[in-house]
């Protein structure tokens, strides 16, 4: 394949650390396992990886056992930043399956990924730049494939993301280390860019967040019990009069007490 010489897309703040996505990775594992061996010749894609490839190399780790065949290939527009991944896995490797490449939302890679997973990739860009950024790479997709794309925090304990597959947004799950957190509505500063301006009076999202805050002041009393607890009464609590998932593999109590909550992509989609 002839190397990528104007990828698409901006030069990210590169800032990321170990077990970053610690999160997202587990819930990929235990969510999309069907898609990751939905083809022969499974490939996914880890978009905008950063200035280290450790992430990508723990996106490749975690899922392998998943998914035994599946190819990893991280993708960063910064010609340095893939030299590093590239140095990387010959320093640490061989890791059959595991490559870094230059590119960007044009995805440069043999065959349609079952996967990408794009974290704090579209945050510098505005509303309407983020809404494109979902068509292209939903586009790209295998026809079973999924594109998650979200934001964290600088160490990963608050994040929220969003699985798209090639029909549009499907699911949205909101996840903290809950010992950590005051609030349900913190979290909005992880909302990715399609919604983060839309966390205002009268728009979906907003109404989930006070809800949510109401369900965990309501559940203050289970604190006794530890942080988890408390979280699964809030979100038991917050089913009661939203579109909460609750059965395996996004919902049920199982994953709540990791600190997740999964809805339909319909109960926060922007009303206007």
């Amino acid at each position: 394949m002839p190397p990528v010489l104007r990828p698409r897309g901006e030069v990210t703040r590169g800032t990321t650390a170990p077990n970053r996505l610690r999160r997202i990775d587990r819930w990929i594992a235990a969510t999309q396992a069907a898609a990751l061996r939905s083809a022969a010749r499974p490939l996914a894609v880890d978009l905008g990886y950063g200035a280290s490839p450790v992430t990508t190399f723990e996106l490749y780790s975690r899922l392998r056992p998943v998914s035994p065949r599946l190819e990893v290939v991280g993708i960063e527009i910064e010609p340095a930043r893939v030299a590093a991944g590239v140095a990387f896995a010959a320093a640490t490797g061989p890791h059959e399956g595991l490559s870094f490449r230059r590119g960007g939302f044009e995805l440069p890679v043999p065959r349609p990924p079952v996967l990408v997973r794009a974290f704090n990739v579209l945050r510098q860009y505005d509303e309407a730049a983020a809404w494109q950024a979902w068509d292209d790479l939903r586009a790209r997709l295998a026809p079973s494939g999924v594109l998650v794309e979200g934001t964290c925090d600088e160490i990963g304990r608050r994040a929220v993301w969003v699985t798209l597959t090639g029909d549009g947004p499907r699911t949205i799950t909101f996840a903290a280390h809950v010992r950590s957190l005051d609030r349900p509505s913190a979290l909005a500063e992880r909302l990715p860019k399609t919604l983060i301006h839309r966390n205002v009076p009268g728009e979906p999202v907003h109404e989930f967040l006070t809800a949510f805050d109401r369900c965990w002041a309501t559940a203050a009393p289970h604190s006794a019990f530890g942080p988890r607890t408390r979280w699964v009464e809030a979100v038991s609590l917050l089913a009661r009069n939203h579109p909460v998932l609750a059965r395996p593999p996004y919902g049920g109590r199982n994953r709540w007490r990791l600190g997740e909550v999964t809805l339909p992509w319909s109960a926060v989609a922007p009303s206007r």
